[in-house]
C-alpha cells in the first residue's frame, strides 16, 4: 500500500432511484464548487453511458465511467480501488470524489467498498441520497427497498420539492425513515456544496459561501429574510473553539449522542496532557466518525476548532454540550483516550 500524502479526499457516493436528480445534483456541484477539484466516478446502468456523457463535459478526464452494469454487484472492490487510485494521485489534485451510483444500485455496498479501500488518503465522505419528491409515494410503493436505503443515508436531498402536491408530507415521511440523517430540500439539485466538502476557494472566489460566512448568516441573524431562498438557508452551522484542552471521555459521550439532523463535524481537539505532541482533526459525517493525530504545526496556538453543520440543530444547546466537554482534571487518566482510539485509523503509523 502506498504512503499517504498527508490529504484527506472525501469520497462521497451519491445515490437515489432512477430519474431522482443524481447527475442534476452533481452538475450542480461541479459549477458551484467554490474552486474545489472534483473527481467523478459515474456508475451508469445500461451500454450507452447517458449519466457519464453528462458530466465528462465539465470534468474531462476528471471523470471516469464505471458503465454498463452496477458497481454494487461486483465481486470485490478492485476495480472501484483502482479508479480511487487514480483520481487520487497528488498530481490530479483532488479534493473530493463523488461516485453517482446507478438508479438501481445497493447503496451499502458500495459504501462497504469505499471503506474497505485500504489507500491511504481516501476518506468516506458520506451517503447523500436524493429523493424524487413528485414521484416518492408511487416509487416507494413499487420498489420498499427504498425506505432501508434511506435508512442508511447520512444526508437526503429531497429534490423536486417544487413539483410536489404535498411537499411538507413527503419532508415529514422522509423525516420519519431515516436514522438521524439531515434532511434537505431542493430544486434542480442545488445544495451547498460546503455541506458536503470543503470549498477551496482561489483569489477569484466572488460569493461562494465558506465555513467563515455561515455564522453570520444563520436563520436567526438580522437581515435573515434576505437570505431565505438562499442555498444555506436550509441548514444551520456553529463554530466552537476552546483554549482549553478537551477531555477526551467527555467529548467521545458527545460524539456518540450527537443529534438527529447533525450531518458534519470537522476540525482539531487538543486534549492537551493526554497527548502533547499531537492534535487529533476530527472528520464526522453521519454516524461515520474518524480521528486523524497529527504533530501540532511549529509555533501553532494551540487551540480546539470546531465546525458542525446540520439541519434543525439547537445550536445554544450543541455549545453547552461542547463547553461541559472541557478538561478540568489536572492529570490525565491513562485510559481516558481509549474511545477516542478506537476511531483513528493510522496507515503507516504516521504518528511514528
Amino acid at each position: 500500500m502506498e504512503r499517504s500524502s498527508g490529504r484527506q479526499i472525501p469520497v462521497v457516493v451519491l445515490a437515489g432511484f432512477l430519474g431522482s436528480g443524481k447527475t442534476t445534483l452533481l452538475n450542480h456541484l461541479l459549477h458551484h464548487s467554490g474552486g474545489s477539484r472534483i473527481g467523478a466516478v459515474v456508475n451508469d446502468f445500461g451500454a450507452i453511458e447517458i449519466d457519464a456523457m453528462a458530466v465528462a463535459g465539465a470534468l474531462g478526464d476528471s471523470t471516469l465511467s464505471l458503465g454498463n452494469g452496477c458497481l454494487c454487484c461486483a465481486v470485490d472492490g478492485s476495480e472501484l480501488d483502482v479508479y480511487l487510485e487514480r483520481l487520487a494521485r497528488p498530481s490530479a489534485g483532488i479534493d473530493v470524489i463523488v461516485i453517482e451510483a446507478s438508479g438501481l444500485a445497493e447503496p451499502q455496498e458500495i459504501v462497504r467498498m469505499v471503506l474497505a479501500s485500504e489507500h491511504p488518503d481516501i476518506v468516506y465522505g458520506g451517503l447523500v441520497e436524493v429523493v424524487d419528491a413528485a414521484e416518492f409515494a408511487r416509487t416507494r410503493a413499487g420498489h420498499p427497498e427504498i425506505d432501508r436505503h434511506l435508512g442508511l443515508a447520512d444526508l437526503v436531498v429531497v429534490n423536486k420539492i417544487d413539483r410536489a402536491a404535498d411537499a411538507e408530507r413527503v419532508l415529514d415521511v422522509v423525516r420519519s425513515l431515516v436514522d438521524r440523517a439531515a434532511v434537505v430540500p431542493a430544486t434542480h439539485g442545488r445544495v451547498d456544496p460546503e455541506f458536503l466538502f470543503d470549498c477551496r476557494p482561489g483569489e477569484e472566489r466572488v460569493g461562494q459561501l465558506s465555513f467563515d460566512d455561515l455564522p453570520r448568516h444563520g436563520p436567526t441573524d438580522a437581515g435573515a429574510d434576505e437570505h431565505t431562498g438562499h442555498l444555506h438557508a436550509a441548514y444551520d452551522s456553529l463554530s466552537f473553539a476552546s483554549a482549553a484542552p478537551l477531555d477526551p471521555r467527555r467529548l467521545i459521550r458527545f460524539l456518540d449522542s450527537r443529534p438527529e439532523g447533525l450531518y458534519r463535524i470537522k476540525g482539531y481537539i487538543d486534549f492537551g496532557p493526554y497527548d502533547t505532541g499531537n492534535r487529533y482533526a476530527v472528520h464526522a459525517v453521519g454516524r461515520f466518525l474518524r480521528f486523524y493525530p497529527e504533530a501540532w504545526p511549529a509555533g501553532a496556538e494551540r487551540l480546539t476548532q470546531l465546525v458542525l453543520i446540520g439541519t434543525g440543530i439547537d445550536a445554544a444547546t450543541l455549545r453547552k454540550e461542547l463547553e461541559a466537554c472541557v478538561a478540568d482534571a489536572p492529570r490525565p487518566d491513562e485510559q481516558g483516550m481509549w474511545g477516542v482510539l478506537r476511531y483513528v485509523q493510522e496507515p503507516d503509523d504516521q504518528r511514528g
